[in-house]
Parts: structure tokens; sequence; C-alpha cells
């Protein structure tokens, strides 16, 4: 049983996308349907997954999803737009796909499928082991936003807590490498994923956070860095 939210302005597109969703066997759901961002904020309810319009009067559906984000880091927003260059627009959100109006059945259906597929593949993910100076926790990477060394600790920050490793930075981030994870800096690693932008020598993360980029590691971080935008753009 999956949870699906469909937020939009418009009640035709609602009912369309409803009606697509009720006559999709290859899994059951609950729909719950909210008419602007601030109706569907205003409950703060976790989904798996979230049909969010753009333009919509009031808070936007970019603003809708910042806030969003704040309570809920994995719900997957699907959203729906009559623009074309949206990307940059959503970046920051994580946006997992992009529907243009007019909806097509067939639409929904591909990326009802892949969410799907992508949640049952998040159930089964590797989980790290950290021994923290709290004790031993599992996480998974996409969970963790940085490391940071800091007093012969490294410390994890993830979406809800961070814990003290006795650990080197650097074994850390050889570690963390394959995860998608970066060292900008010979105190930091960053998971890429959550790199909001960089701005001169500082790193803007998605969690408010703002990582210092060493001069040294500029050129070859930033190169980086867009090689991954571009892969996971390519994979939206």
């Amino acid at each position: 049983m999956i949870d699906i939210a469909i937020c939009d302005d418009d009640k035709n597109i609602i009912e369309q996308i409803k009606k697509y969703i009720e006559e999709y066997d290859a899994c059951r759901s609950t729909i719950s349907t909210y008419n602007c961002g601030e109706q569907l904020l205003s409950y703060k309810k976790k989904f798996h997954i979230i049909f969010l319009d753009i333009d919509m009067a009031g808070i936007d559906g970019i603003e809708t999803a910042k806030r969003i984000r704040e309570y809920d880091k994995t719900v997957k927003i699907i959203y729906i737009t009559n623009f074309t260059d949206y990307v940059n627009l959503a970046f920051e959100v994580h946006a997992f796909a992009y529907l243009n109006k007019p909806i097509k059945k067939e639409q929904i259906y591909t990326q009802l499928n892949e969410a799907i597929a992508y949640l049952e593949d998040r159930e089964g993910e590797e989980l790290i082991e950290f021994i923290t100076l709290e004790g031993v926790v599992r996480l998974a990477p996409k969970d963790i936003y940085y490391f940071e060394y800091i007093n012969r600790r490294v410390k994890i920050k993830t979406f809800n807590n961070s814990y003290m490793l006795k650990e080197n930075i650097t074994t850390v981030a050889k570690r963390m490498d394959r995860y998608g994870f970066l060292m900008p800096h010979k105190s930091f690693t960053v998971n890429l994923f959550y790199v909001k932008s960089i701005k001169g020598y500082d790193i803007f993360m998605m969690d408010g956070s703002i990582i210092p980029l060493s001069q040294k590691k500029s050129s070859e971080f930033r190169e980086k860095f867009n090689i991954f935008l571009e892969n996971h753009i390519k994979n939206m």
C-alpha cells in the first residue's frame, strides 16, 4: 500500500490524476487531494509520492516542496507543470520527475512504476555501519549530508542527528567515495546529492550548512560536481 497526494489548484487536473491512479492495478494506494500548497503543508502528513503543481496561487510548488523537505526528506515529488525549463528551478528539492500538461495516463503509470521500483530498492538499501561514541549506528548513504573533522573526531551530520566517530576524515572519505561523497576541504567530505550550490569558496548544502571549499581542491571538486549533476539529470 502506498500513500499518494495530489496537490493542484485545478480541480479537473486533480480528478484526472486521481482517476488514473485508481485505475492503476500494479499496486494498491490511498489518495489524498489538496487544492493549494498551504492546505497540503497544514497537515504535515508524510506520503510515498506527491503529484505537485508548480504554478499555483499562493505558495507555489517550488516553495511548497522546500517546506515539505523540512519534515520529509524521502517523499518522491513528481512535478506537474506547463514549463519546459524546470530542472534548475526544482533541483534543490530533488524532484523525482516532471510531467508536462496536458497529463496523459501513460505518463502517470510510468512514474508510478519508477517510484514504486525505487521504494522497493530503498527497502533493501545498503546500510553502512559506524562505530560512534554513542554506540554502533547503521546509516544509509542517502541519509547523510556530510562528515566533518572536529577536535580529532569526525562528526556525521544526518537528517535527524549528529554522531561522532573516532576516525580519520581521509579514511572516512575513501570509504564513502563510492557512494557519491567528495572532499572539498581537508576537514570535510560531503554528499554531492545534497549540494545546493557553490558560490566562490562556499558550498551551500540542502540542510542550510555552509561548507568551505579550499582553493587547492576547488577545480577538481567543481568538475566532479558538474559531472555528478549531468548524470543525475540524465537519470531523472
